[in-house]
């Protein structure tokens, strides 16, 4: 057993409770039972007291299982809380947060809890195998004891061997156990050292992927639609910094906007829509910043693949730099949605005062000339 194994058992013993607490949770407990009747019995509630003798096994689920009656049989029981004040003839088996035990079992023991006790003056006349954070044994165990445990104390007896799995050496009493005591170390994985060549081929294989994976995306957008990417990036020429104003402050302000929708009722279907059309605008910034860029190192008229391409290496380079890729991104973004925002407005198709916004485009490139015209003038 190794640690990772034990906190395996401790969460699966946990879960297993507590969805028998949550389905019961609601019934009436059981009256204690007073009479001695053959067969298994079931019992469930909030509190669980079992204070009768029971003829047969016993099978128990709640918040609380106490077991004070004499069992012929056997035990099983799921809680946050078990004790065992009685007398069981057989074995029994338990999954609970804290389990005590204060009363004598006559054969053997399987437990998963976070805190085991074996109280001064109970017993396991057999062996006991438990999964837990903390083990005190300060009554007797018959046989053997087998434990993967955090911290393990023994000050009463065990006649056979013990056998535990854990990160700390158990406090033992002299002369408590009466066969060995053998200390196994949970096993763990052997950390592995990167070399430095590994972690970058790592990178560059990261890089290349991105590269690849990006560049078709920005291909594909430039043979889709060539001409809107050049009326988004025509709002970053005249005024880039305007741009990067308007998407800085909408990329912090819209998102609150939304929430705050979201949670009433009657704008919830609003925000919905929203959350949608924000995620695909802001996705594209990656087109458009790299349109931009491709716009602003090549100069004149040039294929729009040509340009996406160029721009998107430009781009996709500088956010796998680490450190740098922070400002990038945020550039990125706020100059995307700042440009998509501004020719939305430019547009304005619900001004009926406007004009359609494939005018308002040719006049301005007939009075000043288009921006990468510009770019080429001395």
């Amino acid at each position: 057993m190794n640690v990772r194994s034990h906190t395996g058992r401790l969460v699966t013993a946990t879960v297993i409770a507590g969805f028998l607490m949550l389905g019961l949770g609601g019934a009436a407990a059981y009256p204690a039972a007073t009479g001695a009747d053959a067969g298994p019995h079931f019992y469930t509630g909030t509190a669980v007291d079992v204070s009768g003798p029971v003829d047969g096994d016993v099978y128990a689920a709640g918040q609380t299982v106490s077991i004070s009656g004499d069992i012929t049989g056997d035990v099983i029981a799921a809680a946050q809380t078990i004790t065992i004040s009685g007398t069981v003839d057989g074995s029994v088996r338990l999954a609970a947060q804290d389990v005590t035990i204060s009363g004598d079992v006559a054969r053997s023991a399987t437990i998963f809890a976070s805190s085991l006790v074996v109280a001064d003056g109970g017993s396991v006349r057999k062996d006991i195998v438990a999964g837990a954070g903390s083990i005190v044994i300060a009554g007797d165990v018959g046989r053997d004891l087998q434990a993967s445990v955090t911290k393990l104390t023994i000050d009463g007896t065990v006649g056979g061997d013990v056998t535990y799995t854990s990160d700390r050496t158990a406090e033992i009493a002299s002369g408590a156990v009466g066969g060995t005591v053998q200390h196994v170390q949970p096993q763990r994985s052997p950390a592995v050292e990167m070399s430095p060549w590994a972690v970058v081929i790592g990178w560059l294989l990261g890089l290349l992927y991105a590269l690849v994976a990006l560049s078709l995306i920005t291909v594909a957008a430039a043979l889709l639609i060539p001409r809107w990417l050049d009326r988004v990036t025509d709002q970053l020429f005249p005024s880039p910094w305007r741009a990067l104003l308007v998407g800085f402050v909408a990329a912090i302000v819209v998102p609150f906007a939304l929430l705050f929708l979201l949670v009433t009722i009657v704008g919830a279907p609003l925000a919905l829509a929203g959350i949608l059309v924000w995620t695909v605008l802001t996705l594209a910034t990656f087109l458009f910043s790299a349109h931009y860029l491709g716009r602003l190192v090549l100069r004149g008229r040039h294929h729009p693949v040509l340009t996406s391409f160029l721009g998107g290496l430009i781009l996709i380079v500088g956010l796998q730099i680490p450190w740098l890729n922070i400002l990038v991104w945020v550039g990125m973004v706020s100059f995307g949605l700042g440009a998509q925002l501004l020719e939305f407005r430019r547009q304005r198709p619900w001004d009926s005062t406007t004009r359609s916004g494939a005018e308002q485009h040719q006049e301005v490139v007939d009075h000043v000339g288009r921006p990468d015209d510009r770019l080429q003038q001395p």
